[in-house]
């Protein structure tokens, strides 16, 4: 397998001009959700549509990174992470842009839908491209400053959009133009290596095929699955619910409780470079797995609310461990010219997780109430620890 760029080890690898550059297409990849949701409640009212028919603009977005992000995949392994990044940056930005114009429901909707398909492939080929300029303990660093940028985005973005909606709804819209530098960065400062020729297409899909068949890429993508069913079904489903449930609060203080995980994420993954010398990361992820196991077990248990931070920490805590360790061991299994399908591949099986966990809590829930959603969470956790134990080395 190919080497990675290798730094002199005397500076951090986020002082890279290289990285710096992929950290400002991270934040791109996640600005097309969380900075337009403070606007509902204004498009509802001011375009007169249903509560119901808002949400479209999130389905329209996120639909086309289901059915493209593994076609961008195998182009960007095929001719040239560059050659679509910079395009995809391109058309986010312009159709993001655009829709701070429309004034019609169903223009938005399609200009959305092609924001979307702008959208498709950055949160996999910015992971592949670090994947690329480096290796071995420099490639869990960088994987970590980027989950640890993320998570700034996440944060951030929706306090940025709900300022900006407060002068009208359509100015949260305008923030993907700020693409368009950032693709002219990509293109003239980003220097990456690239896949020297293609490969013959029959050729690269066995390959392909051979590297996911393997027990150790099956093994990360199952747990990939299982995160994502734990933390799109016990968490963030079901996790607001219980509080104001049983204590009766605000969505302000439930959204404050839970922003304290997205730090601990963001703190915990920075640090991952220096954490990543104390063990390997599969070690790593299965440290995770626990804290995951004893996070969810906890949580039905808390007699008060301000307790519910030490869960929330240990989740936060063990995300950002688990996650960027896991895009590290996925980069280095896959050679670079399929390096690109492999992390999009990926990205697809995230979605999958996203999915299916609100729809198995759903079913937890009517069977073993709102506790044995978490206990349920916590039972998954152990299986992911077993996949690890049994497929990954």
């Amino acid at each position: 397998m190919e080497q990675g760029h290798q730094g002199s080890g005397q500076r951090p690898v986020y002082h890279d001009t290289n990285l710096q550059i992929v950290f400002a297409v991270t934040l791109m990849a996640v600005l097309g959700v969380s900075s337009i949701t403070p606007a509902f409640p204004k498009i509802v009212q001011e375009l007169g549509i249903s509560p119901q028919a808002v949400g479209s603009l999130i389905v329209v977005f996120t639909l086309p990174g289901v059915l493209l992000t593994a076609v961008l995949g195998v182009l960007a392994d095929q001719f040239g992470r560059k050659k679509v990044l910079v395009p995809a940056l391109i058309l986010f930005a312009v159709a993001g842009g655009a829709c701070a114009l429309a004034r019609d429901f169903n223009v938005l909707l399609a200009l959305r839908f092609l924001q979307g398909v702008g959208a498709a492939g950055l949160g996999s080929i910015n992971v592949t491209i670090i994947g690329d300029l480096y290796s071995g303990r420099e490639r869990t660093a960088a994987m970590g400053c980027n989950s640890s940028v993320l998570s700034i985005g996440t944060a951030s973005y929706p306090a940025i959009g709900g300022a900006l909606a407060t002068f009208g709804w359509y100015y949260p819209f305008a923030l993907p133009l700020v693409a368009i530098p950032v693709g002219l960065a990509v293109l003239f400062s980003l220097h990456n290596p690239e896949p020297k020729e293609p490969q013959r297409f029959k050729e690269y899909l066995t390959d392909a095929r051979k590297i996911v068949a393997t027990r150790q890429v099956a093994g990360l993508f199952a747990v990939s699955v299982i995160t994502f069913i734990i933390l799109y079904g016990s968490y963030l489903t079901f996790f607001p619910l219980l509080i104001g449930d049983s204590f009766s609060v605000s969505p302000f203080i439930i959204g404050l409780v839970m922003s304290v995980s997205s730090i601990a994420t963001g703190l915990t993954s920075s640090q991952l470079g220096r954490i990543a010398r104390l063990s390997s990361e599969r070690g790593l992820i299965g440290v995770a797995c626990i804290l995951y196991a004893v996070a969810l077990v906890s949580i039905p248990l808390v007699p008060s609310l301000w307790l519910f931070l030490i869960p929330t920490i240990i989740l936060g805590v063990a995300m950002g461990i688990s996650l960027p360790s896991l895009m590290a061991l996925l980069a280095d299994l896959a050679p670079m010219r399929q390096r690109g399908a492999v992390m999009s591949l990926n990205g697809m099986v995230l979605r999958l997780g996203q999915t299916l966990g609100p729809l198995i809590m759903g079913a937890v829930i009517v069977v073993w109430g709102m506790g044995g959603v978490f206990y349920v969470g916590a039972g998954f956790a152990m299986v992911m620890l077993a996949v690890v134990v049994l497929m990954i080395k």
